[in-house]
């Protein structure tokens, strides 16, 4: 088997380098990352980022591995490699290149939630530090500054129990995202029970809960509990942040084939004709802690994490949630389910 023919079976782009730093051989996963044409022509020509040129000279000249990053960029993505250079004898280098984007975007994901979530638990902790220490100091005997102070703690205790719950929700619902349900559901009762969990909420907060659907019975295969818990966090949430507009509307509709699901499918608005938001926002909005308002958001007791609960489980059933607002109108969240 020629040399050619062996770089060629190498699942990542190879380049090889000679002793004056020339491009001696690089197989064609190499060629589409770096270009045609590039045996003969010298390693600073054809790859062009310092900290690799720098490996590869210091593995020449050392006679030992030694590794860089190696980034390539186009107009609408970044791919990253670890980049291994190791001797091969007489100057020579042969240089491989791993693709480590993945790796590298779960590990600045991991980072941000690990800091999202420490930040959200910091500052409830902190006023509760500081209620305790008043309480202990200056407002002791003080029984008025005493039941203020413990109704903000029960509030931000139980915002913090609210967060760990959502958060022991996402761990579960991303584990499972991959498991297609099997069972078969019926959405009416779904809906209805919605209603009828929200209910109380709805009248307290002043808003009529709807419902608006034809009497046939819809089915289709999903996971009940993780369904109802879709509906019950976007309903939950057009109460909240939708309540000015006096009414939330959950209605249930057949779609004949959605053009990006290829499917017929099941769609369940839910609506609410409050404040509404800039549409700006809307592909972000299932993000980790993402918020439009943050300081509203905190006052209504939202952890940042229905909607990324939502878009996981709707994953699960392999539908998709689309997001309507428009200011002054109020919102409209869709979450469309194959039957197909």
């Amino acid at each position: 088997m020629t040399t050619y023919a062996i770089l060629s079976a190498v699942p990542m782009p190879i380049v090889v380098t000679d002793a004056r730093e020339r491009v001696l051989a690089l197989n064609p996963l190499a060629t589409g990352l770096l270009g045609k044409d590039q045996v003969g022509r010298h390693v600073v020509t054809v790859i062009r980022q310092p900290p690799l040129l720098q490996a590869i000279s210091d593995c020449a000249a050392q006679g030992r591995v030694s590794e860089a990053r190696y980034i390539r960029r186009d107009h609408a993505h970044e791919t990253i490699y670890r980049a291994i250079c190791t001797p091969t004898g007489e100057g020579g280098v042969l240089v491989s290149f791993q693709d480590v984007t993945s790796l590298e975007t779960a590990g600045q994901m991991r980072r941000d939630f690990v800091a999202n979530v420490s930040h959200e638990l910091r500052t409830p902790l902190t006023a509760i530090q500081g209620f305790i220490e008043t309480l202990q100091g200056p407002a002791r005997g003080d029984q008025a500054a005493a039941d203020r102070f413990l109704a903000t703690m029960s509030k931000e205790a139980g915002r913090m129990i609210r967060l760990v719950g959502d958060l022991l929700s996402l761990s579960q619902v991303e584990g499972e995202e991959r498991i297609r349900p099997t069972e078969r559901v019926e959405l009416h009762a779904i809906l209805k029970s919605v209603i009828r969990t929200l209910g109380p909420a709805a009248e307290a907060a002043g808003v009529e809960l709807l419902i608006e659907t034809a009497a046939e019975e819809r089915w289709l295969l999903g996971d009940p509990d993780q369904l109802m818990q879709v509906f019950v966090n976007l309903t939950e949430n057009a109460i909240k942040y939708g309540h000015d507009g006096g009414r939330v509307i959950l209605s249930l509709s057949e779609v004949a084939r959605d053009p990006i699901l290829g499917l017929p499918a099941l769609q369940v608005d839910i609506r609410d004709f409050g404040q509404g938001f800039d549409e700006m926002h809307s592909h972000r909005l299932t993000e980790r802690f993402y918020r439009v308002d943050s300081h509203r958001s905190r006052a209504v007791g939202g952890t940042g994490l229905g909607l990324a609960i939502v878009k996981h489980i709707v994953n699960r059933h392999k539908g998709r949630l689309k997001i309507h607002s428009e200011i002054g109108k109020g919102s409209c969240f869709s979450v469309l389910l194959p039957t197909g």
